[in-house]
This record gives C-alpha cells, structure tokens and sequence, in this order.
C-alpha cells in the first residue's frame, strides 16, 4: 500500500476520533493491523476495506483514491487533521531504548528488557520477576523459580534443587577411582579368584551413574540394569559355579522396561 493511501486511512480515523484500539474492535482485528496500515506496512484486505468504507460512509474507490469526504458526523477540514508525522514529543527521563534493550525507571519501579539479560521487573516493594534462558523467577515474599530441563519437564524451585544437588554429586564423587583401586585391592590379594572377577569392580561406574541419572531425570528407564545382570551372573557364576542357572537374570531385562513403561504411563509421562 502506498504512503498516500496510508496517510488517508490516518486521516479518517482521526475525522472520526477514532483511537486504533476503537477502530479495530470496530472492524475486528487488532490494534497492530491498523497501526501497520497507517505506516504502508501492510494493506488491509478487501473485507476490511469494505468494512472501513462502511464506517467512514465511503466508497472503497473513495477511501483508496481520496475521491471523495466522509460522511461522518465530525465534518470539519482535513487539511485541519494533525497526522501522526506532525506530532511532537516530550522528553521523559524515565525512559531510554539503548542498543541493549528498553529501559524504564520511574523512582524504585523498574523494567529491563534485553536479548542477552532477559526481561526483569523490579517493584519498589522488592518483588521482582526475572524471565530469561534459564527459567522464571518471581519473588513476592517467597521466592519461586521455574525452568525446562533438556527433556521439556517443567522444574519447580524445591524439585530444582534437588536434582542439581543430584547432578552436582555424579560429578564431585570419584566412582571411576573408587573402582578402579576395588579391582586393583580385589585383583592383588587373591582372593575370591582374583583378577579373574574383580574387573566386574569397573561394572559399578555406569551403574553408578546411570543410577544417580534416573534419579536426577525421574526415569528409571535410564537406569543400566542389564549391567546390573551381568555383575550378578559373574559373581554367581564365579563364586557358587552358578553358570547353568544364573542365565535367567537376563529374563528379567524385559520385564523391568516393561514395568518401568507402565509407571510412566500411569503418571502420564511419555518415553523421550
């Protein structure tokens, strides 16, 4: 749409005292559409158009070309109608748009808004709100913090704590060396067969961590049972001979997914 027309749309809604909210409730769209017709950012449709011609008691030809005055009850001369060009506008101290973001400060109340740090309203009170990558945080007296983990499940302050204290801990403990010196201790005193079974020692790290990741995921799926079954077939296998029936463990793989599939689908939750 050209900047002509544009400018003729303005003039009729101000003919009319229009503000852009009335207007598009009026013709049913939003106050955005208008303020984009306004600027020849957009055209309005051949609906809408009927609907303004309507309005302004015109015929489309009319309100696209300029061939012809509103019939409105507000007549007066539209060389008279001060367009948005001609506005002028104060200075006001409580408000910048640096390359940043938005700012607005008036006294103790404050709106941040940014790419890099978010959105963050701080109330004179001391209650805030801060939106960003990590989550949501609202403190109204108690504090409340919210975010999505890697998985789309939605963590809530107490839950939160509890599974980064969970992460923090399969990173800080050492199983990989608590392990590995088992083996070693295991291997070189002889006994129970030595270092024909203390290897097994090394089956603890994944199960140690996959166990404190079902755990800190809530999904017990994750969990390497079927290492679990082969420590217990070797320690069986090697410390009662129980090769010729120790085999049945791995039956039970099955089964503990089966079991684990019909926790989840009963609460709702879905396999990733």
């Amino acid at each position: 749409m050209n900047i002509e027309t544009a400018n003729r749309l303005l003039k009729y809604r101000k003919k009319f005292g229009f503000s852009q909210e009335e207007l598009a409730e009026k013709i049913g769209v939003s106050r955005q559409a208008v303020s984009k017709w306004e600027r020849a950012e957009a055209a309005p449709d051949t609906d809408n158009l009927i609907i303004l011609a309507e309005v302004y008691g015109v015929t489309i030809d009319e309100l696209l070309r300029g061939t012809g005055e509103p019939s409105g009850n507000k007549a007066e001369d539209f060389s008279k109608v001060e367009t948005e060009e001609n506005t002028t506008y104060e200075k006001d101290d409580r408000f910048s748009f640096k390359k940043a973001g938005i700012h607005v400060h008036d006294g103790d109340d404050k709106v941040d808004i940014s790419l890099e740090h978010g959105i963050n309203v701080q109330a004179r009170d001391g209650s805030y709100v801060h939106v960003g990558k990590d989550g949501v945080c609202v403190n109204n007296g108690e504090k409340v913090c919210a975010y999505t983990d890697e998985n789309g499940h939605l963590m809530v302050d107490s839950e939160m704590k509890r599974r980064t204290r969970n992460k923090k801990i399969a990173h800080i403990f050492p199983m990989w060396f608590f392990a590995l010196a088992a083996m070693m201790l295991w291997g070189y005193s002889g006994a129970l067969c030595g270092f024909a079974l203390s290897w097994v020692c090394l089956l603890a790290i994944p199960i140690y961590h996959t166990l404190v990741s079902a755990i800190y995921k809530r999904d017990a799926a994750v969990f390497a049972y079927p290492v679990v079954c082969v420590v217990f077939q070797m320690l069986t296998g090697f410390l009662i001979n129980g090769w010729a029936w120790s085999w049945f463990i791995y039956l039970t793989i099955p089964v503990y997914y089966c079991i684990v599939k019909m926790i989840k689908s009963a609460y709702g939750t879905q396999d990733e």
